[in-house]
């Protein structure tokens, strides 16, 4: 421990980091709720601005788009303008881009506010994943998983007042404006607050970028990239893959992010236990199991392999921040929000080749004489075999680094 963290533990978190913490947590879930209730609001979208499925998915791509963009450039910002002005430039990025979506009047304006909301989106991400880890400098693991609770429990929110707000007939306008109550809330929630100063992460940019080049850094990059997709990947598609499987997709995804947001709340016990490297090595090997019982399970066996697929990726994206926090520290504000941007980014790449799957599985099922609703069931079933090549590699490689990191600190270990 250096002096930095050992004043830390001796003063503790800042008198305010419980409120910058549920602040935080607010804006995560205008995060998550973004994503549910614009999935749920795309047939309004398609049929209310005659756009087609082509239009909506470059409109969906600008969400994936901006949130990488705003990651990478955050790591940067962070440095120089600190967690309080980033807080702010997400809070008006959120509001231009709610705003905008909502008297949207076509295409070119969708494109253009939902560029915004991923930009925000991403914002969010590069504040507060640093300053939670700034302000928890020896609890960092436990409280980022706690923070990233809001993503799947946001998601569990957007899609019941998507569902709810649609069963009652209120239009999708309404839907995209209730997304402005939290963003208020996270707003009151920051104003006038003294945020903490870059006491514990690195903000040195050539120091940054010299720790970045570094074999493990690389190495984790990559595997952010297969945890990402692994986890968001198969959520995205959920509905297309699964509808023909006997269980409801949507209780199937409100199950899974329901699960996942209460494994993280508790998550503090599970990383004390098996430590960072071996909850990320479980976790793949649970993946992986869940989502070849989805590829084979049908009716209520679907809600079974869902529950472990949740409990296999419920850790990944917030540990692997933790776990970049925590081991390269040098990397600082930079590495954590470049590793959150490599998850998405990887996450929007692998999109199209997933739906390509599908469509190709479906076309090859249908040309053996099977029918629709076979066909479909065949090529939801054949992508989760491809999805699950995921997790397995990430087997492989978790594996590897916990004997790595394991044999790391016996080295450094003080003899007694």
């Amino acid at each position: 421990m250096n002096q930095n963290d050992a004043a830390a533990a001796t003063m503790g978190p800042p008198a305010n980091a419980q409120r910058l913490f549920l602040a935080s947590c607010v804006a995560l879930i205008v995060t998550a709720m973004t994503f549910a209730i614009r999935a749920g609001i795309l047939t309004e979208l398609g049929e209310g601005f005659d756009l087609s499925d082509s239009e909506l998915g470059w409109v969906n791509s600008m969400a994936f788009l901006g949130f990488p963009i705003a990651t990478m450039f955050g790591g940067f910002l962070y440095n120089v303008l600190g967690p309080k002005k980033l807080m702010w430039l997400a809070f008006v990025s959120h509001l231009l881009g709610l705003i905008l979506t909502i008297f949207a009047g076509g295409f070119w304006t969708l494109l253009i506010s939902t560029f915004f909301i991923g930009f925000a989106n991403g914002t969010v991400e590069a504040a507060c994943n640093p300053m939670i880890a700034d302000m928890f400098p020896t609890n960092q693991t436990t409280m980022l998983n706690r923070f990233h609770v809001w993503f799947p429990g946001g998601i569990v929110i957007g899609a019941l007042c998507a569902y709810l707000m649609g069963n009652m007939g209120i239009g999708w306008q309404w839907q995209i404006a209730i997304m402005l109550i939290p963003t208020a809330i996270y707003a009151y929630l920051i104003f006038g607050q003294d945020f903490p100063e870059n006491q514990h992460m690195e903000t040195s940019t050539a120091v940054n970028f010299k720790n970045l080049l570094s074999p493990l850094y690389i190495f984790m990059i990559l595997c952010m990239t297969l945890t990402a997709t692994t986890e968001l990947g198969t959520q995205q598609w959920v509905e297309r893959i699964l509808g023909k499987a006997g269980a409801h997709p949507m209780l199937v995804l409100m199950l899974v992010t329901g699960l996942m947001a209460v494994g993280r709340f508790f998550a503090g016990p599970v990383v004390h236990r098996l430590n960072p490297t071996g909850v990320l090595w479980g976790s793949s090997i649970i993946a992986a199991i869940g989502i070849y019982m989805m590829s084979i399970a049908t009716g209520g066996m679907v809600y079974l392999a869902a529950i472990l697929f949740a409990v296999g990726v419920m850790y990944f994206w917030p540990t692997m921040i933790g776990f970049t926090a925590e081991n390269m520290p040098k990397t600082g504000a930079l590495g954590m929000s470049l590793m959150g941007g490599a998850g998405m980014f990887a996450t929007s790449i692998w999109q199209p080749i997933i739906g390509g799957w599908l469509d190709k599985e479906r076309e090859i099922a249908r040309a053996e004489g099977l029918s629709a609703e076979a066909a479909d069931l065949a090529a939801g079933q054949a992508t989760l075999d491809n999805i699950v090549i995921f997790p397995i590699i990430l087997i492989v490689a978790f594996g590897i680094l916990f004997f790595y990191m394991r044999s790391r600190k016996a080295q450094v270990a003080p003899v007694v």
